[in-house]
């Protein structure tokens, strides 16, 4: 059914948190998460294309997650912090879309990434002998390649249908950003084409990936039970450790956000939802490498001496 106000959107009113008095707390606190944001995953690409010891594929594929992380978190923070302060902002239809776009990309990129690594850890472990022979660096390039461009091309179909669309007042989103489902809850055209689209992009980007993952897993611990020497199995339970914990934070907030039915839930569960994979995530990511991790741990301190000692 059409909208009685058929007037076209050229710009959306983002409410942000109108529920919350504690609006100054709340900025402080996502400045500084979003500080040790970027200030980790910066240090995760410094440290992987300085150090000799963290050239392999497993940190390479690690420094474009944290890339990733960094322009998700970008594109959310710094409008999100003027909104709160602002107690509200307007957006034009054109910056809506754009934002939407760049966290799409991340977030589909980070998908693909993470199904990556997954694979990287599952030749090392499961296929070691071969491992350096498969996982060379052409390889390496044509992954992330293919990380990037399907992250872009299957979000460039999603704008390319909210541009088609007729939007139509009332143009207000109770959100702190513009993402999709807000977005399209202002069409004043029929949506059974753009739901049927969401649904068959969502396979490749999120189910297929997720189930890639775990059938990985499956076969990397099966794969490490099997190791004999205790130490030898904890070696490769610790070299492991750390992705999965991100899968799993990285999964469990996405399926949390667009695959449990949204019916039902409050538009306070749904900011929630929103601010763990938009904010929380990438703040966690680089905290689990660097305190899971031995060899960022190492190279770190390397970086450190050396810094120590140019300065003395």
């Amino acid at each position: 059914m059409l909208r009685e106000n058929q007037t076209t959107v050229t710009e959306f009113l983002l409410l942000g948190f109108p529920d919350i008095n504690f609006k100054s707390l709340l900025f402080f606190v996502f400045l500084l998460f979003y500080i040790f944001t970027l200030a980790g995953n910066f240090l995760i690409i410094v440290l992987v294309s300085t150090s000799h010891q963290l050239r392999t594929p497993m940190y390479f594929f690690l420094s474009h997650l944290s890339l990733s992380d960094i322009l998700l978190t970008t594109d959310i923070v710094p409008n999100m912090l003027y909104v709160i302060m602002a107690d509200g902002a307007v957006i034009s239809l054109v910056g809506c879309i754009s934002q939407y776009f760049f966290l799409s990309v991340s977030a589909s990129t980070e998908s693909f990434l993470l199904t990556v690594m997954s694979y990287d850890r599952y030749l090392a472990i499961c296929n070691s002998l071969r491992y350096s022979a498969i996982m060379d660096l052409k390889l390496c390039y044509q992954m992330i390649f293919w990380c990037w461009f399907f992250g872009f091309i299957g979000t460039l179909s999603m704008v390319i249908l909210i541009c088609v669309f007729q939007l139509c007042n009332p143009n207000v989103i109770d959100h702190f950003f513009c993402d999709f489902t807000p977005i399209l809850e202002h069409s004043c055209s029929d949506r059974f084409i753009v739901d049927t689209v969401v649904f068959v992009l969502g396979v490749p980007i999120i189910i297929f990936p997720f189930v890639f993952i775990i059938v990985t897993y499956v076969c990397i611990f099966h794969n490490i039970l099997r190791i004999s020497s205790t130490i030898g199995r904890q070696k490769a339970f610790s070299t492991c450790s750390s992705h999965l914990a991100v899968v799993c934070t990285y999964y469990g907030t996405l399926i949390a956000k667009y695959v449990v039915p949204s019916n039902g839930q409050s538009l306070t569960v749904m900011k929630i939802t929103s601010l763990l994979y938009t904010v929380i995530t990438p703040l966690f990511n680089p905290i689990i490498y660097t305190l899971r991790n031995k060899d960022i741990q190492a190279a770190l301190w390397k970086c450190i001496s050396i810094r120590t000692q140019n300065v003395f």
